[in-house]
């Protein structure tokens, strides 16, 4: 068993930040690196950033290369970086695609990790500990300290939170 844990970035807010020029969040670089390093994490990672994308212009075609780069990657635990808007709908097509002994969690941030209020550490943290903790093979959704099924997770966007469906 590959006890490395593959990191792969796929944008989302999690990944964006200011631009003071335009005044939008925008992609610039990735936050990993950054995060890794912060955590102190004894763990061994490999990390790849395969889109910076919103996750609201992300298409089929988007997930299917997700779903087929996890599937050929030779690690087991494999954290996603998503944006929250349709990581419920990524996650649906991951279970689908990857090989049965992966375990795969998602999360993301509703605030970006450039930015001082930012919940992205914390999930990023928090989805590293439940690949270590979930059920082999399945695939998860972390954010904000909750973790949840792929198949019984949906975002509130009234709340700006996730709840299982049918809380």
């Amino acid at each position: 068993m590959n006890k490395v844990i593959k990191i792969i970035s796929c944008g989302g807010t999690f990944e964006k930040e200011y631009d003071p020029i335009t005044g939008k969040l925008v992609f610039n670089h990735s936050y990993i690196n950054k995060l890794i390093k912060r955590s102190r994490s004894t763990k061994q990672f490999t990390f790849h950033n395969i889109m910076m994308i919103d996750s609201l212009e992300m298409t089929e075609q988007h997930r299917m290369q997700i779903a087929n780069y996890i599937n050929i990657s030779k690690e087991e635990k494999i954290l996603i970086i998503h944006g929250t808007d349709t990581m419920v709908e990524t996650s649906e097509i991951i279970a689908k695609n990857k090989r049965p002994e992966q375990t795969v969690v998602i999360t993301g941030a509703m605030v970006p990790a450039s930015m001082k209020n930012s919940d992205a550490f914390f999930n990023f943290g928090y989805a590293i500990g439940a690949l270590d903790i979930v059920s082999p093979g399945g695939v998860w959704v972390a954010m904000n300290g909750s973790l949840f099924e792929f198949s019984d997770v949906v975002k509130n966007t009234e709340k700006g939170i996730f709840e299982n469906k049918n809380f």
